[in-house]
C-alpha cells in the first residue's frame, strides 16, 4: 500500500471507527475500548478474506461493548467475512450467522442461533428461587406437564417448558413440596441455556 492510499483508508477507518478526534493521540492515551476499536482498525486495513476477533470485547464496559458491537455489525453488513470467539453468549447471538458451542475443544453444536435454541425443544424459561434444596425442587419440576428439564444452576433453578408457562402450578408443586418461592421469572431461552444444556455446568473463563 502506498504512502497516499494508507493515508487515504487511515482517514477513512478513523471515521468509521470514531476515533477522528484522536488521530495525532499517543496509543497509550486511549482508553480500552478506543485501544480496541483501533485494533480492530488496523486489522482490517488491507482489506482481509478473513477477519478473526479473539474476544474483541472482553474487559469493555458496557458502553465501549456497545460500540464495537456496533462496527462488527457495520463490517459484515459490508460483507466482511468475521470468526469471532467469545464468552458472552448475546454477543454470539446479536453478531453471528452461525454460531459453534464449544467445550473442552469439541464442537457440540454448530447451527443458526435461532436454530440452536430452538434445538433444546423448549420456548420458555422460568427462573425460581426458593428456600431450600434446590436440586430436590428442580427434580420435583421435572416431574411436571410441558416441563422439558430443570436444573439448578448458581442456586437457581431453571426450568424449560413447551407451551405456555403454567406459573400457577410451579408455585403449586413448589409449595407442595415444601420449598417457599421467592423469586420468579419468565424468559425465552437464550444461547446462554443451550450451552448449560449441552455441558451441563455453567460458563466458565
Amino acid at each position: 500500500m502506498g504512502a497516499r492510499e494508507s493515508r487515504r483508508v487511515t482517514a477513512e477507518l478513523l471515521d468509521q471507527f470514531r476515533l477522528t478526534d484522536r488521530a495525532r493521540a499517543e496509543v497509550e492515551q486511549l482508553s480500552g475500548g478506543m485501544a480496541q476499536r483501533l485494533m480492530v482498525a488496523r486489522a482490517i486495513m488491507h482489506r482481509p478474506q478473513i477477519l478473526f476477533l479473539d474476544e474483541p470485547t472482553a474487559g469493555l464496559d458496557p458502553q465501549s461493548r456497545l460500540a464495537l458491537w456496533e462496527i462488527v455489525g457495520e463490517l459484515h453488513a459490508q460483507g466482511q467475512t468475521i470468526l469471532l470467539t467469545t464468552h458472552y453468549m448475546e454477543e454470539a447471538d446479536q453478531l453471528c450467522d452461525r454460531v459453534a458451542i464449544m467445550d473442552h475443544g469439541v464442537i457440540l453444536a454448530l447451527d443458526t442461533p435461532a436454530g440452536l435454541k430452538h434445538s433444546i425443544g423448549a420456548d420458555t424459561e422460568v427462573c425460581l428461587t426458593a428456600e431450600g434444596d434446590g436440586e430436590a425442587l428442580a427434580a420435583s419440576m421435572r416431574s411436571l406437564d410441558h416441563v422439558t428439564d430443570a436444573r439448578v444452576v448458581d442456586g437457581v433453578v431453571h426450568v424449560w417448558m413447551r407451551g405456555r408457562p403454567l406459573l400457577p402450578a410451579l408455585i403449586a408443586d413448589a409449595d407442595a413440596a415444601g420449598f417457599t418461592v421467592t423469586d420468579l421469572h419468565v424468559t425465552e431461552p437464550t444461547l446462554e441455556t443451550v450451552f448449560i444444556n449441552l455441558t451441563g455446568k455453567e460458563l466458565r473463563e
